[in-house]
């Protein structure tokens, strides 16, 4: 079986298989090397023994930066399921009201 030249072959444009994004792109600020006088909030999914990680995470955190702040999970709402629309909705006005200045997100399955 002879295989076709490669100036044969039919080319088809690639296209991105995402739709456009939902929401403006924008650059990170820059990391947080030292933590001291900084406030962390933490954001939660409500799936997996986050009430057991959290208290760790911030014993650890506040070994290690004693001057760091943390707002717990309790005030920000759940990040995935019921309830996460709304939550999302307030998380900027809640982090202004809170003096976020980074977030632990996650810790789940």
């Amino acid at each position: 079986m002879k295989h076709a030249d490669r100036n044969d072959e039919h080319v088809e444009n690639a296209v991105w298989p995402l739709g456009k994004s939902a929401y403006p792109v924008a650059a990170p600020k820059g990391k947080l090397v030292d933590l001291n006088g900084k406030t962390i909030g933490e954001l939660w999914n409500r799936v997996f023994r986050g009430e057991e990680i959290f208290p760790i995470v911030r014993a650890e955190l506040k070994a290690r930066f004693p001057g760091i702040r943390i707002v717990d999970y309790s005030h920000f709402g759940p990040t995935h399921g019921a309830g996460q629309d709304k939550a999302l909705a307030e998380m900027p006005k809640l982090f202004a009201q809170h003096g976020v200045d980074a977030v632990i997100s996650g810790i789940g399955a």
